[in-house]
């Protein structure tokens, strides 16, 4: 039996690594639900024991300002700011990954490890170059891949000037 515990953990830990470009990179926030539920609820208490002595109907008024002031609370304490970066690997595939690592531009060659934990670390440029040479021509990607390519970078798109050129290939490709 602990042989088979041993090869079950060995599954889990195994994990694959990538390496390409970062194509965008996009700030996004993070929601900690439980922060906010957890904010309600001691909010609630504490309205709940300031109206000590007092009506119910005046317990229970202060009871749901103090939820609806700790649900507030809550929900500004458990956000933070990560970051969605797009990573094209082997010039045909791309990756989504979030991660609260900032730093990483458009262009930075990185490794991509996705198993049981995802993480991105920037790489030497040489592996990417690699990566790309070893990858099939782009002639052999097909003309709805393509497509579907330039109409996700459009929509990725950051800037004025990524918009524009994502517009033109979205153009090309699709039509």
């Amino acid at each position: 039996m602990l042989g088979a515990t041993f090869v079950a953990n060995d599954v889990l830990a195994q994990s694959r690594v990538s390496y390409g470009n970062i194509t965008a990179v996009r700030q996004v926030e993070l929601q900690n639900q439980g922060a906010q539920t957890t904010g309600a609820l001691v909010g609630g208490l504490a309205g709940l024991a300031t109206g000590s002595g007092q009506s119910s109907s005046n317990r229970a008024l202060r009871a749901m300002g103090g939820a609806a002031i700790g649900s507030r609370v809550g929900s500004a304490a458990g956000s933070s700011t990560a970051f969605e970066y797009t990573v094209l690997i082997g010039g045909t595939n791309t990756i989504r990954i979030v991660t609260e690592k900032a730093g990483l531009r458009v262009r930075d060659c990185v490794s991509v490890e996705q198993g049981q934990f995802n993480n991105i670390r920037l790489a030497p440029d040489e592996r990417c170059v690699a990566a790309a040479a070893a990858a099939p021509p782009a002639a052999a990607v097909s003309a709805a891949d393509a497509c579907a390519a330039a109409t996700q970078q459009l929509l990725d798109a950051m800037t004025d000037e990524e918009f524009n050129r994502a517009e033109r290939r979205m153009r090309l490709l699709c039509d």
